[in-house]
């Protein structure tokens, strides 16, 4: 669970500013995308709820969700702290790959799309990637990637940084999920499926291809974290096991 707490506290500075509160650091979006949190820093102590106060003044300040996400095992003062101002706290899974990935089969009629820095489409599919998330997450429905987004896009590719995968059909993007990788760590994220196509088998689909780019891509420890029971089955037909929980607390 270390390693995964650094790769949590590494990852979104790619695209993110830091500001450090007493034990806790957050994590301001400076690019297009879903907006990031505040955690515990690895290794700096107990969270008291006036920490979590005095980070929820400053989100408010920036215009951005006061939330909060850690590991359970790396930071146990964290729960009791956020619930004591009044958050709402979510505890879910953590589950590892254990070995390769069990592949899973599309249904018929649809084919993966794996994006490349050199895609003459590059921005139109990762928009589409980006809508089908938002869509299925609830998040607000986000503009086409800029230059500079785009930019930041093909590097990424390029360097292995990350991966989207689409799932395409006579309907469109009907599926997507993204790998994010530090080093030998890897966590897959943004696994959705169009409301049209689930229960169809595509999200354990995606879900063994992600597994699969990241092992080879170099990583050592594949993660995700699941939202609830129905999606945590999902992933241990595919070859996760459960090693621990994350929380997640917001208003």
């Amino acid at each position: 669970m270390e390693r995964i707490d650094l790769f949590c506290d590494a990852v979104p500075r790619r695209w993110a500013t830091v500001t450090d509160t007493g034990p806790l650091r957050l994590f301001t979006r400076t690019t297009p995308g879903f907006p990031f949190y505040a955690r515990p820093i690895p290794g700096a102590g107990p969270v008291t709820p006036e920490d979590v106060r005095r980070v929820r003044v400053a989100q408010r300040g920036l215009g951005v969700p006061e939330t909060f996400e850690w590991l359970l095992a790396t930071a146990p003062s964290m729960e009791g702290a956020v619930r004591a101002t009044g958050l709402s706290v979510q505890i879910c899974p953590v589950l590892v790959l254990d070995g390769e990935p069990q592949p899973a089969a599309l249904p018929a009629g649809l084919r993966f799309r794996l994006l490349g820095p050199l895609d003459g489409d590059l921005a139109e599919a990762a928009h589409a990637h980006l809508i089908v998330a938002s869509t299925a997450f609830g998040a607000p429905i986000p503009a086409p990637p800029t230059a500079e987004t785009l930019a930041e896009l093909v590097a990424d590719l390029d360097a292995g940084r990350v991966a989207r995968l689409l799932v395409t059909g006579p309907d469109g993007v009907v599926g997507v999920g993204s790998v994010q990788r530090s080093g030998d760590v890897a966590e897959l994220v943004g696994i959705a499926t169009a409301a049209t196509h689930r229960r169809m088998g595509i999200g354990a689909a995606v879900t063994a291809r992600l597994a699969a780019v990241a092992r080879q891509a170099g990583a050592d420890v594949v993660f995700l974290s699941a939202g609830d029971d129905s999606a945590t089955r999902v992933y241990e037909r595919v070859g996760f096991r459960r090693i621990g929980r994350c929380g997640i607390a917001q208003p």
